[in-house]
């Protein structure tokens, strides 16, 4: 992939300006290019909003330092209190030399990239794509729940009926709901929707059914690519950057009843602080609590 300038997810405007025709390298931004594609040595800088997860950080700082030639600027910042007040160790650990402001509680480091830096081929093996003996999928660090089955999700799988027709899996993740609910030969297609790029192209590994589909798509833009479907299936993400964010599961469920044909089902799991019982009387003409168990609620609810 040719690209001069790199950019990682959106960091504050405020906080670090990126050069203009940045190529956006974040997973979290459908159609975004990979970092992983970049060739050694091809950026001449690379602008980071670092993610909050230690492994996940020191991957994706190691793989710029990769794709920066020699003397190429990285600008690296995160909130103190998500991974910013480790940024400079972290790198200097690399062997950068670092230079260290503090702004609107967030840390922002820039430097160069070292002519031999240390540990990179370490840090993004440490980050990469992995089978998980316990899980028994594809995973990596950084997406949700990589390296244990969501207790929500599990719920839910404990409560799903066998479906029929053509559904979706809103916010897919690795796959585990997918295979629950292929366990049934009635289902005649499934559509996994998955805003982060590692999840999309685990579970393309982990979900080996000719019934499955998996699209790199953000639930809240979908518009009309899915429309009539007979059922759908979601455990919706309620944290945006690391902050609660409860209007994103009230998205989900609004895109639910977009999807779905009228008669149609949604099963939805939610931790139990969660408020959606409003917005599901709201969307759709009825819906009951399933189960109640571990912090978790089951709803369906009909369209």
């Amino acid at each position: 992939m040719s690209a001069v300038h790199g950019l990682y997810g959106s960091p504050p405007p405020a906080l670090a300006i990126s050069p203009a025709g940045a190529v956006q390298l974040s997973p979290l931004v459908p159609g975004a290019a990979a970092l992983e594609d970049l060739a050694d040595a091809s950026l001449e800088s690379f602008t980071a909003l670092t993610p909050p997860g230690a492994v996940e950080r020191r991957y994706v700082l190691a793989q710029a330092l990769r794709a920066l030639r020699p003397g190429g600027r990285l600008e690296a910042l995160a909130p103190k209190d998500k991974g910013g007040a480790r940024l400079k160790r972290e790198l200097e650990a690399f062997g950068c030399t670092v230079v260290e402001t503090a702004k609107r509680h967030h840390r922002i480091c820039v430097t160069e990239r070292p002519a031999a830096p240390q540990g990179l081929e370490a840090a993004i093996a440490e980050g990469a794509p992995r089978l998980s003996a316990g899980l028994g999928l594809w995973t990596q660090p950084g997406v949700f729940s990589w390296d244990r089955i969501d207790p929500g999700t599990a719920l839910l799988v404990k409560h799903l009926p066998p479906l029929s027709g053509r559904g979706a899996d809103l916010g897919a993740g690795l796959g585990v709901l997918a295979h629950a609910v292929l366990t049934s030969p009635k289902v005649e297609a499934l559509t996994l929707v998955e805003l982060d790029r590692r999840a999309v192209e685990a579970a393309r590994r982990n979900v080996d059914d000719p019934r499955a589909s998996v699209l790199w798509a953000d639930v809240r833009t979908l518009g009309e690519t899915l429309t009539g479907l007979d059922f759908v299936v979601m455990n919706p993400p309620f944290h945006d950057g690391g902050a609660e964010d409860r209007a994103l599961g009230v998205a989900f469920i609004a895109a639910a009843a977009r999807v779905l044909r009228k008669g149609g089902d949604c099963w939805v799991v939610a931790n139990r602080h969660l408020p959606y019982e409003a917005p599901l009387q709201v969307h759709f003409s009825r819906f009951r609590p399933i189960a109640d168990a571990g912090g978790y609620k089951i709803y369906e609810a009909r369209k």
